[in-house]
């Protein structure tokens, strides 16, 4: 087993704090949330800052998931353990609990973070997906303020994100919508190993059509969201010949790679038919025949 390389080691006590070690230490400093991403990155040998600010500190501050101005805001330092267990999130937002379920075991689940998780941008990593498809935006502090960008603007490829030298991810805000759905699947050789594939999907109706719809696709190669499947839904009455219309465009516009979990073909099978059955699911939920 490799051990990591030589690092320097401070501890943040507050948000202000945390931006001001960014600063003084550089482009080589790294957040450290929960750890279970970069730390071990770093005994691989694949990530080597010269310098880790632990944040852990600021689980009081950047913890909570509360309802607000009309969405759901959730801070960067909430646990796995925390969106599992909330009774805003499930009742509002079931994608969320859906994925939990299926992210990681309770360990990690008490530990990792959603801004870790967003943060460190692997293309296999469940809550990316979960917040490009219902439409969330991120909170990202500098030393010039706030800014807020969406999921498009935030993933910038695999590991990279639009988080500069000297910020950090504070808050991600989820907009709650009437008559709205939504749902996370996923398949994994094993509990909670990296997906095979997922998919994500939200819908929202109005006159017994959808009037908007969000897909997201994980570990297959596609982009942020799938928008030419999201527009074929758009206008329609749901059914199942619509969600396999929409699940086959998704899976089309994916690019997997064949790898030990499956070859490419299979990912873009697995990925069109988790995305009609998450489609599914959110449209049920919206309906209210699911909880």
């Amino acid at each position: 087993m490799q051990v990591p390389s030589p690092f320097a080691y401070e501890r943040a006590s507050s948000v202000e704090h945390a931006l001001q070690l960014l600063d003084s230490l550089g482009p080589e400093a790294r957040l450290l949330a929960g750890g279970h991403s970069l730390l071990p990155m770093m005994k691989l040998r694949l990530a080597n800052p010269e310098h880790l600010i632990d944040i852990d500190g600021l689980a009081d501050e950047l913890g909570y998931i509360r309802e607000q101005d009309g969405e759901v805001r959730i801070g960067a330092m909430t646990r796995h353990r925390a969106l599992l267990e909330s009774e805003l999130l499930a009742s509002r937002l079931g994608i969320f609990a859906d994925a939990e379920r299926v992210i990681a075991d309770p360990v990690v689940r008490n530990r990792g973070t959603i801004g870790g998780a967003l943060c460190q941008a692997d293309p296999a990593e469940d809550l990316s997906a979960v917040c490009a498809a219902v439409g969330a935006r991120v909170v990202i502090r500098g030393p010039g303020g706030e800014r807020v960008v969406d999921m498009h603007e935030f993933h910038r490829g695999p590991y990279e994100t639009a988080v500069q030298d000297g910020e950090m991810v504070t808050e991600i805000r989820v907009p709650l919508v009437a008559d709205s759905g939504s749902a996370y699947e996923k398949v994994e050789r094993r509990v909670g190993d990296w997906a095979v594939a997922a998919a994500g999907a939200s819908v929202r109706l109005e006159g017994g059509a959808i009037a908007a719809a969000g897909i997201a696709l994980t570990a297959v190669g596609a982009g942020v969201t799938a928008p030419e499947a999201e527009a074929a839904l758009v206008g329609n009455a749901p059914s199942d010949e619509l969600f396999e219309q929409a699940a086959r465009i998704a899976a089309d516009g994916a690019n997997p790679v064949g790898d030990q979990r499956g070859t490419a073909a299979y990912k873009r099978h697995a990925a069109a038919e988790l995305t009609r059955r998450a489609l599914r699911r959110a449209t049920a939920r919206a309906l209210r025949e699911e909880a």
